[in-house]
Order: structure tokens, then sequence, then C-alpha cells
């Protein structure tokens, strides 16, 4: 009997101490050319642009890698990619200017949001980490 408090009290331990950390869920479904996020703070579906015909994203499981408040592209002209969430070698999701194409497959294979969702996204993930998906095709 008298372990019983310390029985009572093992359950109490792990819950304050194991607690898990909220982490940004994002999906992207490449069909569909959305994301689709599920964080702390609400869920979100944002239209996006992924690879156009000739590039491609990558498809699979990945976390949130680095973050750059402002990352300007080597390989592309010094392109700016405001609020880029790295994810694989140099792939990011990230803001654009050009929202006129968001929704369509246009990008060398980054994914691409409209300035306010990147922004919205990149301090979720800075917050609480992300775990990335990607699935689908054209």
């Amino acid at each position: 009997m008298r372990y019983w408090p310390l029985l009572l009290a093992l359950p109490m331990a792990l819950a304050i101490g194991g607690t898990a950390q909220a982490v940004v869920r994002v999906h992207i479904d490449l069909s569909a050319q959305r994301m689709y996020v599920v964080s702390s703070s609400g869920s979100y579906v944002w239209p996006v642009s992924t690879a156009r015909r000739g590039y491609r994203t990558p498809r699979g499981s990945f976390a949130a890698k680095s973050l750059q408040r402002l990352h300007y592209s080597s390989k592309y002209d010094n392109a700016p990619m405001p609020h880029s969430i790295f994810f694989s070698g140099g792939y990011a999701i990230h803001g654009t200017y050009a929202t006129r194409s968001l929704g369509r497959p246009v990008s060398h294979g980054c994914v691409r949001l409209s300035p306010g969702h990147a922004a919205m996204l990149y301090d979720m993930v800075r917050r609480e980490g992300a775990r990335i998906s990607i699935s689908g095709g054209r």
C-alpha cells in the first residue's frame, strides 16, 4: 500500500514531462495545387504553385530543415524567396509575388505561396516545427 502515492503520481509526472510539443502538419497535394495546414493556431487550405512540366517537386515526407526570412535564389537569377522553409536540398516552401499563377504548376520545383500565407506559415513553423508531406501528380 505504501506504493500507491507513487503509482498515482506517475501518470501526472508523465503528463507534465511528456507533453507533446505541437508540430505544424503541412500537406501539399500536387494534383489539386493546394496546401493543407494544421497547427495550434488553426487549419488552413491555400493555393500553391509547384513544378511545371520539365521540373519536379519532390514527393514524400520531410521535416523543415532551415528557415530564412528572405532568401535569394542563386540558381534562378537571384529571384527573391520570402519566408523560405527548406525541406529537401534546395527545395523550399516560400512566398511569391506571382500570385496570379497560384493554383497552377509553374515553378522550378519549389512550393510557392502568396506572401501573406508564406509569412503565416513561416511564423507557425518557427514556433512549432513542421512535418511536411507531398503527394499527388498531374
